[in-house]
């Protein structure tokens, strides 16, 4: 069985998704970790799937499935994103709306329309209820929530007038503003969310301490050596932090304070 090396989660830009994959692949094969050739670049199926693979080497997911649903997988560590708006390790998302509303206060979008990418998104959904619970009335801010299927639908939406108002997570639009920032005009950011730990690295529950290790050496070697600048500015990435399960911890706080606010969902 294969090893399983993707990035599956900042690919705005597919080409430079695969030369950061093919450089993480040239580091870990130079240390003695063996990925055929031939292994799949992009997941096959679902993410959830993918990320419980036995044989999952090195991937990036969500904080938020990763304390709600891989309980099982080991944080490797996280990217120090440069976009606007990360802090070291640290990420927040944006709240995108349409122009026309870049000055209103985020109390007047109670009785609108909110877009999400998915239930399970920390900057999608769980750093937005976080935002939103304080303000909610009777357990409920938004009038409706409509569901897009990807950060980058969610702000097609809200300039179409599906929706109002949009949580995205900073380093998306950072992205999305250098690659297709026309998929941006119209939209303005009106406000953000808190920062909360960036997106995890992962490999596998089954992967030994010692490739572990391995993983976390070129990870640092990736984002501290000369040679790999231009594919880590592609990507914004601008270091490396090894991690544990702990600090994710946060985004379970953060819902925990939400239903105590008897705010349970968007």
């Amino acid at each position: 069985m294969s090893s399983v090396l993707a990035f599956p989660m900042y690919a705005v830009n597919r080409s430079e998704t695969l030369a950061l994959r093919q450089a993480v692949f040239a580091l870990l094969q130079a240390r003695g970790v063996i990925i055929p050739e031939r292994s799949p670049a992009w997941p096959e199926g679902d993410l959830l799937s993918h990320w419980r693979q036995p044989d999952l080497i090195l991937s990036q997911t969500c904080g938020y499935p990763l304390v709600t649903a891989l309980p099982d997988v080991q944080v490797v560590g996280c990217f120090e994103y440069t976009a606007p708006g990360c802090e070291g390790v640290d990420y927040r998302s944006l709240l995108a709306v349409r122009e026309e509303d870049k000055r209103l206060a985020l109390a007047d979008f109670r009785g609108r329309r909110a877009v999400c990418n998915s239930a399970d998104s920390q900057s999608g959904y769980n750093a937005l209820l976080k935002t939103i619970a304080p303000l909610a009335v009777k357990g409920r801010f938004f009038e409706r929530l409509h569901f897009s299927g990807s950060h980058r639908q969610s702000l097609i939406d809200v300039i179409s007038g599906r929706g109002d108002i949009a949580a995205v997570d900073c380093v998306t639009w950072a992205l999305l503003a250098r690659h297709e920032p026309q998929l941006l005009e119209g939209l303005a950011v009106m406000g953000q969310t808190p920062l909360a730990p960036g997106l995890p690295l992962i490999t596998s529950g089954k992967t030994s301490p010692e490739t572990l290790a391995i993983l976390r050496d070129a990870l640092r070697t990736l984002a501290s050596a000369p040679r790999y600048k231009d594919v880590c500015d592609s990507m914004l990435i601008g270091g490396f932090r090894a991690m544990s399960r702990q600090p994710y911890s946060l985004l379970l706080d953060w819902r925990g304070e939400a239903e105590k606010q008897r705010v349970s969902r968007l």
